[in-house]
């Protein structure tokens, strides 16, 4: 069943648990997070990262309308969402081609551009039905590398007066706040600022993302869902479990390799899946 972000949302909101957001950049991942969502009866978003596209992973006019049709498909709400859209244009293509959600991610402008870029994404997807995220503040590291620096300065955390502002002015349907947590493969646990999302919370209106959810831990989970966070991104993780499913193995069939892939990628989803949930 396709709905918007913000459908979606309000489903969490409604059960007081975090729907899973996980990138899709091939068919044994999508396939893997649609059949644990599945299984578990549970709410699920699907995410193509632009940043994917940089990686030579697949193209956005590729993925989507794989993305899409498997959404109508499922049992359960589906949201297709285009993660960390760095430029309009390329949110106007994700538009275009069906997504019910996107991310405008403009933490590297400044909060003037940031604004205004943002205001220009509402009205876009407004055309289309579709729902918008946006980020103020940042995760450190890029989607897709590694969290190297888990000390991030304090400069680049989401200010809660910002915060509200920027919700209001922009008109946006969920928020992306940095409070610790960053993309990519932790080095050493993550300290996540919890004052800072409760107070953060406590200012909008609107759903809170945690980006970089891959490697917090489950006490960290269900703390920050009790703080207002209604959307966990999560992919490192996932990835990497399908990784170590073929590592040190032999095959002799490529189809035996994303079998066993797609295999570990499911039972890691549904696993995040259940603690987002409470299950």
């Amino acid at each position: 069943m396709l709905v918007t972000l913000k459908e979606i949302l309000a489903i969490a909101k409604e059960r007081r648990i975090a729907v899973g957001s996980f990138n899709t950049p091939n068919l044994a991942s999508l396939r893997a997070i649609i059949a644990a969502a599945e299984e578990l009866d549970q709410p699920v978003i699907l995410m193509h990262a632009q940043v994917h596209e940089e990686m030579g992973l697949c193209t956005m006019e590729e993925v989507a309308p794989i993305m899409l049709a498997a959404a109508k498909r499922a049992s359960v709400p589906v949201c297709v969402h285009l993660d960390h859209g760095t430029d309009l244009a390329y949110i106007e293509r994700g538009l275009a081609l069906g997504f019910t959600g996107v991310m405008f991610d403009g933490s590297a402008l400044s909060h003037e551009e940031n604004f205004e870029k943002t205001k220009e994404a509402v009205r876009m997807a407004a055309r289309t039905g579709a729902s918008v995220e946006a980020e103020i503040g940042s995760m450190g590291a890029r989607e897709g590398g590694n969290a190297t620096d888990m000390e991030c300065p304090e400069s680049i955390y989401t200010d809660p007066d910002m915060a509200k502002r920027f919700v209001e002015e922009t008109g946006i349907d969920a928020l992306a706040c940095a409070f610790g947590t960053v993309h990519g493969l932790y080095v050493k646990e993550p300290k996540l600022d919890f004052d800072r999302l409760a107070k953060i919370d406590s200012l909008v209106s609107v759903p809170l993302v945690m980006h970089g959810g891959s490697g917090v831990s489950v006490d960290d989970y269900r703390r920050v869902i009790s703080l207002g966070i209604s959307k966990i991104n999560y992919y490192t993780y996932m990835s990497k479990a399908g990784a170590e499913a073929i590592n040190g193995k032999t095959f002799t069939q490529y189809h035996d390799i994303l079998k066993a892939a797609t295999e570990a990628m499911k039972i890691d989803v549904a696993n995040a899946i259940r603690v987002f949930s409470g299950l």
